[in-house]
């Protein structure tokens, strides 16, 4: 019965599983006493364990309630004993007061006592003094009465929480009474002396009085040094102050010869008199700064208020201006050992020093509006004068890196002016300044920069490429200087005008120049290539029988793009706008061979796989072009030459379809969906005009074309293409021009195809004329996308064509500065030495 005793002991003991277990047999029923008799053995063990455990926890039980009853005994012991002993530290702590209290009070009385004695003895000292200080007084012993006094009022000082006492307040009040009467004694000698003219005589008395004064403290100081200030500049105000004639802005020269002359009197016969921590000739010059300020503003608001009399004049209030910056500027020279900004140089607001800057011509800022408008008429006299003269001096050569002198002369003008009008106000008046320095900005690209590139003097070839070199640098020298001038002027300018100070959209019309003469330069390789592309419209493209080498005229335009390229790549000394002529000038390549397809019809099969082959040579010649003044070998950059790929590629579609003979008709149709894949009837119609195929017999190809373009396989075709859609097709009657290439569209790189001949007489117009348009010819949104930089009221445009003008330069700048990745700025004002 192992497993059953195992079974009985299990936690999920269940007894019928059990008993099914023992008799899963009917034989097994034979076992059944014996079965029973080993239960009731186990039963009977079970009984005698659990008596065992109930007697071993019993006597436990018991041993742990004496251990508990022990403990407690034993904390009711430690408590006891715990209270005896605070009991007696508390009688020796009484014992020990009681045997301390003696000492305690013997302590006390001796330091009452030493009290006692320290006051009375202090006392004792102060009434002395005092008295001594009397006598001294009245025989004006200053230098004495100076160390006595400071004495006393130390002790009365001592003596302040004892006022309660009769004999302390007397004596209090007897020491204050005593130091006003020596104050009003020591006024009075300064007074006596002064006006009677002894003031060598009686110098060291004066000298020993200041001694007083010191002691006396502050108020003291103050009302000596006000009446010495005031008793100073008496004779000034009777005379500037009463009398107009003197007192007129004419005679402010007078008014600081005055002063420099009352301060050598204070050097020389004054200046031993004060201590020098007193500084007495610096309150005397602010005094009279601030009395001249006064004086100043009321002069000049009679003047303004004066409307039936003269103006005020602006010369006369700069020259004034001028002498109080300089008057200003020698009294912190003397004063703060610090040199103010001279008139030339731009400091940032943190280094201007703070002494007597501003203390006078303070006066002068309600007024410089009247300035800032003498500013805007005399720039209003540069620009015509600037128009009028040559691009450089005719003795001067030429250098890639140079610019217009009046550029830089102009820049210089901003700089001086800047510096003197932030010396004086940077809130209004320098916000005013900036926006007239914008306004000229403008009026000089247009009308200087712009006006030169349009001018028809310079005949059928327009300016020559050394002259568009000098606008385009002196453009991109505008637009960096324009940067670093409104870092300038935010940078002087107070906090709550700086977001108002923008020069960017002036910076983005110079950039716009500066893209119209990267432009024009692309205009003088078209016109050295027209030969060439005449010569290609002459030949008889429909009457060809085989395919050659190359055609005669792609050897002359590649020799006349690559010397003329070369040459004015000489010119350009940065590598941004070399590779903006470069990338220009293939695009225009690309669109002016397209142009000249078009022109040339009809073109056969085999002149169609001619052209294909020549644009393949003008492709690798193209190439060559970013490396004309590079050592042989060098290789072409290769986004140069992935650009390349793209804008010639883009002739293979056309003429692949005209390769494509129009029999059978499907094979052209086909031809037509692969290559130029649009649904357009009207572009259909172009390639067939191009090939030359009679009206009569483009009906069934038309038919044909409709049919195809409808299929579901041809779903994915496009509704215009856009290499066909710009091209206008002229009957042959027309002629084969090539089109007015001489307008804005071609020169910037995208020409009209229109049937009328080339004409540069047209280039120097053509630029206007862009700007004018609008930036979609030069291959941005357009103006409205973009959106207005700035209206022609705020930057001086003129009439509204001028403003549209400026505003098209603008958008054109913004698209070209992106174009070619204009970075880096120059110093504000550095090219007069640099260039």
């Amino acid at each position: 019965m192992p497993a059953a005793s195992s079974s009985l002991d299990s936690a999920d003991y269940d007894p019928i599983d059990h008993l099914n277990a023992i008799f899963a047999h009917p034989s097994a029923l034979a076992s059944v006493s014996a079965t029973a008799e080993t239960l009731r053995s186990y039963q009977d063990d079970l009984d005698e364990d659990i008596a065992e455990f109930v007697a071993f926890q019993s006597a436990s039980d018991a041993d742990s309630v004496q251990r508990i009853q022990a403990a407690k005994a034993e904390l009711a012991d430690l408590f006891k004993k715990i209270e005896s002993v605070r009991e007696r530290a508390m009688q020796t702590e009484q014992t020990i007061t009681d045997m301390t209290a003696d000492i305690k009070r013997l302590d006390n009385t001796k330091r009452n006592l030493t009290l006692s004695m320290t006051a009375l003895k202090r006392l004792q000292m102060l009434t002395t003094a005092y008295e001594q200080l009397r006598s001294l007084s009245k025989s004006r012993q200053y230098r004495e009465c100076a160390q006595l006094l400071q004495a006393v009022i130390q002790l009365v000082a001592h003596f302040k929480s004892y006022r309660s006492i009769d004999q302390i307040a007397t004596l209090s009040r007897n020491v204050a009474d005593l130091q006003r009467e020596l104050l009003e004694q020591v006024c009075e000698d300064f007074e006596v002396t002064f006006a009677k003219g002894e003031v060598g005589q009686r110098k060291a008395m004066l000298t020993e009085a200041c001694l007083v004064i010191d002691a006396l403290g502050e108020h003291a100081r103050l009302r000596l040094v006000n009446w010495y200030c005031n008793t100073q500049l008496r004779e000034y105000r009777q005379v500037f102050r009463g009398n107009d004639e003197a007192g007129s802005l004419d005679n402010i020269s007078r008014r600081y010869s005055w002063f420099n002359r009352m301060m050598k009197t204070y050097d020389v016969e004054h200046a031993t008199i004060f201590p020098p921590h007193w500084r007495v000739n610096e309150v005397l010059a602010n005094t009279f700064c601030e009395g001249t300020r006064d004086d100043f503003k009321g002069i000049l608001q009679r003047s303004m208020r004066r409307g039936d009399g003269p103006p005020l004049d602006v010369d006369l209030l700069l020259s004034c201006l001028q002498e109080t910056l300089n008057f200003e500027h020698s009294l912190e020279r003397r004063f703060n050992n610090e040199s103010r900004s001279s008139m030339d140089t731009i400091v940032s607001k943190d280094e201007r020093p703070q002494g007597f800057s501003q203390a006078i011509s303070e006066a002068f800022e309600p007024y410089m509006s009247l300035w800032v408008e003498s500013q805007d008429k005399q720039l209003a006299t540069l620009i015509p004068r600037y128009r009028q003269q040559p691009l450089r001096h005719a003795e001067e050569d030429f250098s890639a890196q140079a610019v217009i002198p009046s550029s830089t002369e102009l820049f210089h003008f901003y700089r001086l002016t800047l510096a003197q009008c932030a010396k004086l106000s940077t809130g209004t008046r320098l916000l005013e300044l900036s926006i007239t320095f914008a306004k000229y900005l403008d009026q000089y690209g247009q009308q200087v920069l712009l006006h030169f590139l349009s001018n028809e003097k310079h005949g059928q070839q327009g300016p020559d490429i050394q002259d568009i070199v000098l606008v385009l640098n002196t453009a991109d020298y505008c637009y960096m200087t324009c940067n670093q001038l409104e870092e300038k002027i935010k940078g002087r300018i107070d906090e709550e005008f700086r977001a108002k100070v923008d020069l960017q959209s002036q910076a983005d019309a110079f950039m716009g120049i500066a893209s119209a003469s990267v432009r024009m330069l692309v205009g003088k390789v078209q016109i050295a290539c027209e030969p060439s592309w005449r010569e290609m419209r002459n030949t008889p493209w429909s009457k060809l029988e085989s395919v050659g080498d190359q055609s005669t005229y792609v050897a002359e335009l590649l020799r006349n793009v690559k010397d003329t390229s070369a040459e004015i790549l000489k010119c350009l000394h940065k590598q941004q706008y070399a590779r903006a002529f470069s990338d220009n000038l293939v695009d225009l390549m690309a669109n002016l061979y397209i142009a000249n397809i078009v022109q040339s019809k009809p073109i056969s099969e085999v002149g169609a796989e001619q052209m294909l082959l020549d644009s393949y040579v003008l492709k690798k010649g193209f190439t060559e072009i970013a490396t004309l003044n590079e050592e042989p070998g060098t290789p072409p950059p290769a986004t140069f030459v992935k650009r390349v790929n793209a804008s010639m590629s883009k002739i293979d579609p056309l003429l692949k379809t005209l390769q494509v003979r129009p029999s059978p008709p499907e094979a052209l149709v086909q031809a037509y969906l692969i290559h130029i894949a649009d649904k357009s009837d009207t572009n259909f119609r172009k390639i067939l005009d191009l090939k030359g195929i009679r009206k009569a017999e483009q009906s069934q190809l038309q038919d044909l074309f409709a049919a195809f373009r409808a299929s579901p396989n041809h779903a994915g075709l496009v509704e215009y293409s856009a290499l066909l859609t710009p091209l206008q097709i002229q009957s042959a009657h027309m002629g084969t021009g090539i089109g007015s290439l001489g307008n804005a569209a071609s020169v910037m790189g995208t020409p009209s195809l229109a049937g009328a001949r080339f004409d540069p007489r047209d280039l120097g117009s053509a630029i206007m004329n862009a700007a004018r348009d609008g930036v979609d010819r030069f291959g941005s949104p357009a103006p409205g996308q973009q959106g207005a930089a700035t209206t022609a009221a705020s930057t001086g445009g003129g009439d509204g064509s001028e403003g549209k003008l400026n505003e098209n330069l603008k958008n054109i700048g913004k698209f070209f500065r992106r174009d070619v990745g204009i970075g880096g700025f120059r110093g504000f004002g550095r090219s007069e030495e640099g260039r």
